[in-house]
């Protein structure tokens, strides 16, 4: 069985109390709950428009300098609501690591609302990306397993497909991974990446439309494309269509292909090391029939 790493440090109420008593007491009296544990983050909420985020285990600082380094620039250029940081946390000796406070965006994840019901944020994410994407300043960050050329995820992607249990359909997804390893490699400057967008990390209003995006760990500089992947683990066909002619002559062909192949990587990735997250492990299913039904339209 395949689960999401252990924390290295687990923090508590108690904890997270004692570090904002201490470093920003204005906001001690605010009502204080836990609301997520990830992969590299705990999330608690602080009152009602701020929430805490720490590192769960060391690999995960970087991660939260990097928020806190370049999500200003890129709330300011957003056309929907992001955490922005608005106190970087210090280390003590209750907690070893960087930690922020950041703008609490409210919403409904994705993940949890039904594929069906995802459509009215197409346009609105396609207008996020196009925020974002633009040619990173010199010193973003690349992230070794995001954003770079597919075929340094081949091996990977290689090893899962052999798990003929969990990939009953390994062979047509190994031909339409080699199609996009074969399409023409980004030659754009490499430009800013959220790395993990994903409907965990995508929050819809009451009417599906796009509140906000969150969790941006893996900011970075690269290919679009791993991106431009949530078109699949996102949206049914539709909504997908939608969402790519958005875009206009601002992706082309080639750039789609390599997204698709994201696609893979990134349901893979998921399918294979979320045993005990049936969350993560749904978002993964779905991506991987979206890629399949899109390869065999």
């Amino acid at each position: 069985m395949a689960e999401m790493p252990p924390a290295t440090v687990e923090v508590d109420d108690a904890v997270v109390r004692l570090l904002v008593r201490d470093q920003r007491p204005d906001l001690a009296d605010h009502p204080l709950a836990r609301v997520a544990n990830g992969w590299d983050n705990a999330t608690f909420r602080l009152g009602d428009h701020l929430a805490v985020r720490l590192p769960r285990r060391a690999e995960a600082v970087p991660l939260m300098l990097h928020e806190q380094a370049y999500l200003p620039g890129i709330a300011r250029r957003s056309p929907v609501l992001v955490p922005v940081p608005v106190h970087a946390g210090r280390p003590t000796p209750e907690f070893p690591w960087p930690w922020s406070i950041v703008q609490w965006v409210s919403g409904t994840a994705a993940a949890d609302v039904g594929p069906a019901n995802r459509g009215p944020a197409a346009e609105g994410l396609a207008d996020f990306l196009l925020s974002l994407h633009l040619p990173a300043e010199n010193g973003v960050p690349v992230n070794p397993v995001r954003g770079v050329p597919l075929t340094d995820r081949d091996a990977a992607v290689v090893e899962r497909l052999r798990d003929r249990e969990r990939y009953p359909q390994a062979a047509p997804l190994g031909a339409l991974w080699a199609q996009a390893r074969a399409a023409k490699a980004w030659a754009g400057p490499p430009t800013m990446l959220h790395g993990d967008l994903h409907p965990g990390n995508i929050l819809l209003a009451d009417d599906g439309s796009l509140a906000g995006i969150i969790d941006f760990g893996d900011v970075g500089a690269g290919d679009p494309a791993v991106d431009l992947a949530v078109a699949w683990l996102m949206f049914d066909a539709a909504a997908r269509h939608r969402f790519i002619e958005s875009f206009g002559p601002a992706v082309e062909g080639d750039t789609w292909l390599r997204a698709r192949g994201w696609a893979l990587v990134l349901a893979t990735a998921m399918l294979s090391n979320s045993d005990d997250n049936p969350r993560m492990f749904a978002v993964g299913g779905f991506g991987i029939r979206q890629v399949l039904e899109d390869g065999r339209q």
